[in-house]
């Protein structure tokens, strides 16, 4: 760190690694937006940084309680950023509520800009803080820097003569928040303002309500005394090219497109909106003119037939889901099994279990992927790690279901899909192509054709129906082998159920091999994990083989099959913790398989894991 100082008013300036920046308010506050748009900004700017928006269920939870607190936090830097950030360095409270749910996770000497506005007798009450007493005016928040900001006044007097109404004045002040925040980190506010302008074009009166209350913000911040610190984050080191802010839910929607692009194979996806993959569909509804189908059907349930359709006559076709939507799916899940098509399901995992938690992240769908089906029905099932890693994991979802003719499911979550990091644009040649296989002529002997007959990895061939002379039946009910005729013999059932799950494990043979991400290739301790614990189990484990301990970190990101050596890799350390937001399904799954004494640490709050847990559990089995 260093100091300096500046005119006009002797502003202290702070030089910082990095910081964690919490935006928290009522829904109707425009929380998600201010802290979009830092993000963005950020990004622009060159830190390294990871997001966590974190909002109420509810559509509109009553406002001023704590039931209603909608929050975004952004951890940004100049080194890399693998996390939201355990605790805050600022937190932003547009209300007591706010406050009172946010401040438990503030540093001791954090700083906190209050809208006083939100701190009236009613909000106070609808908080629950005791009759009379106010945080504001006790010492309660002596160990913070407080600065009682009245946002919603500045905000009407900033827009007293814009001709606008109380209600539309009013839903500017986050503007004022971000301006102010801009300026406390020396942030410029021009892509905003190009923001405001596109998003506002065809009402030019808001628009230029929202840039002059931003522009307020950073005034306020320059100029007034209360204000005598600002803080500089300088752009982090990473790899050239170039970069853009992506969410996993956008991330996954272009890894579809470019695996669309790769295989040939125009793109359909059938699906049914739910919070929070609803977000795929809309990002891909916008591609219509790159030969991308979208079908918003009257249920889950048509949503995936719709895909069966379209992936039986030739599509690469894809549905999304999530919770409850994904026990929908499964009877066609099965029968996508039995019909061995390409399908790609997508499976945004929220809390549960019905309708749960639908805002809040959880990892508890893991065994209902791998089993949730009747019958001996196996599919590949694999798993996204960060926000960017969907696009990959996208891809390669569509790459296993073409190349293997089999469902596939991706698995990501709400931390991810909703989460947003810098991503670097991969370039097109780096990209392998998908191959394609689809059979135009009869594969029997005397020119017969048999639909079911495999090639050396057990797929059958893909035959697009009114292809003449490749006629044949598809359907639910058990097949013949080779000839694809509907059986109903014993042996032949169990053959068919055994080819099936050879199929799967067959995939494995084009899968990397597991490695260490972080620490040695064997030793005391392995933290085994999967999906979006990705960061913060990265972030512990580098931080404890700094201070001398002797730990690794694996991700599996293909979960059925596991990468070939993955026994032999477990049964390198002596220790394997395997951290879950769930009540510990891949510890039953590799337990089950691999016989080994792993050990579970669970999380199931609707919750991110956080570094300093998973160092605690780390530091503990190692003592």
């Amino acid at each position: 760190m260093s100091t300096e100082t500046s005119s006009p008013l002797q502003k202290k300036v702070i030089e910082s690694e990095s910081a964690v920046v919490r935006f928290a308010g009522d829904s109707g506050d425009g929380m998600q937006l201010t802290g979009m748009q830092f993000t963005d900004t950020a990004a622009l700017l060159g830190n390294d940084l990871s997001t966590f928006p974190d909002y109420p269920a509810e559509i509109r939870a009553p406002i001023g309680t704590i039931a209603g607190v909608s929050g975004f936090q952004v951890h940004f830097g100049s080194k890399e950023i693998f996390t939201p950030g355990d605790n805050y360095d600022v937190l932003v409270a547009m209300n007591a509520a706010a406050l009172k749910v946010d401040l438990p996770r503030l540093k001791k000497g954090g700083v906190i800009i209050a809208n006083i506005a939100g701190f009236d007798k009613k909000n106070l009450n609808l908080a629950k803080y005791p009759e009379g007493a106010s945080p504001l005016d006790d010492s309660s928040l002596d160990e913070y820097t407080v600065h009682k900001v009245d946002v919603t006044k500045h905000t009407k007097d900033c827009l007293a003569a814009s001709g606008l109404g109380m209600k539309e004045i009013e839903r500017s002040k986050n503007m004022f928040v971000l301006g102010l925040l801009f300026w406390m980190f020396d942030k410029s506010p021009d892509s905003t303002i190009a923001f405001i302008k596109e998003k506002f074009g065809k009402k030019p009166e808001i628009a230029d309500a929202n840039i002059k209350t931003l522009q307020a913000g950073w005034d306020y911040g320059d100029n007034t005394e209360i204000f005598n610190t600002r803080y500089v984050v300088n752009a982090a080191k990473l790899p050239s090219g170039t970069y853009r802010s992506i969410t996993g839910n956008h991330a996954t929607a272009i890894g579809l497109i470019a695996a669309a692009e790769k295989s040939g194979l125009p793109l359909f996806l059938g699906s049914y909106p739910i919070t929070p993959a609803t977000d795929i569909l809309h990002e891909l509804a916008k591609y219509k003119t790159n030969a991308v189908k979208t079908f918003q059907a009257e249920d889950e349930i048509a949503g995936i037939c719709s895909a069966i359709g379209a992936a039986y006559v030739g599509n690469l076709a894809v549905t999304t889901t999530s919770g409850p939507g994904m026990a929908l799916k499964t009877e066609a899940a099965g029968l996508s099994t039995m019909l061995e098509i390409p399908l790609v399901i997508v499976n945004v995992q929220r809390g549960g279990p019905s309708t749960g938690l639908p805002t809040k992240t959880e990892q508890a769908d893991l065994l209902m992927a791998m089993y949730g089906r009747h019958g001996e029905a196996p599919v590949a099932v694999i798993a996204a790690s960060s926000p960017s890693d969907c696009f990959s994991m996208a891809f390669e979802a569509c790459r296993i279901a073409v190349e293997h003719m089999t469902p596939v499911i991706l698995l990501t979550d709400g931390y991810i899909a909703n989460g947003s990091e810098p991503w670097l644009f991969p370039k097109a040649a780096d990209l392998k192509d998908i191959k394609v296989n689809f059979l135009d002529k009869p594969n029997g002997a005397e020119g017969t054709l048999l639909p079911y007959k495999r090639d050396e990895k057990l797929a059958r061939p893909w035959i697009v129906p009114g292809t003449k002379g490749l006629e044949h039946r598809i359907g639910g009910l058990e097949k013949q082998h080779e000839t694809g005729n509907v059986s109903h013999d014993p042996m032949n059932h169990e053959k068919m159920v055994a080819i099936r799950a050879e199929k799967i494990q067959k995939i494995a043979d084009t899968l990397p091999l597991a490695k260490a991400e972080s620490g040695k290739d064997k030793g005391k301790l392995l933290v085994l994990g999967w999906g979006s614990t990705y960061g913060a189990i990265k972030t512990a484990a580098r931080e404890c083989i700094s201070e001398g301990y002797d730990v690794s970190h694996v991700h599996l990101r293909h979960l059925n099959p596991f990468p070939k050596n993955l026994e032999e890799v477990l049964k390198s350390y002596d220790k394997v913790l395997i951290p879950e937001m769930n009540c510990g399904q891949l510890l039953q799954l590799i337990r089950g398989k691999f016989l080994i004494p792993a050990i579970g640490l669970s999380k199931v709050q609707g919750l991110p894991f956080t570094t300093t847990e998973l160092k605690e559990k780390i530091v503990e089995l190692l003592k």
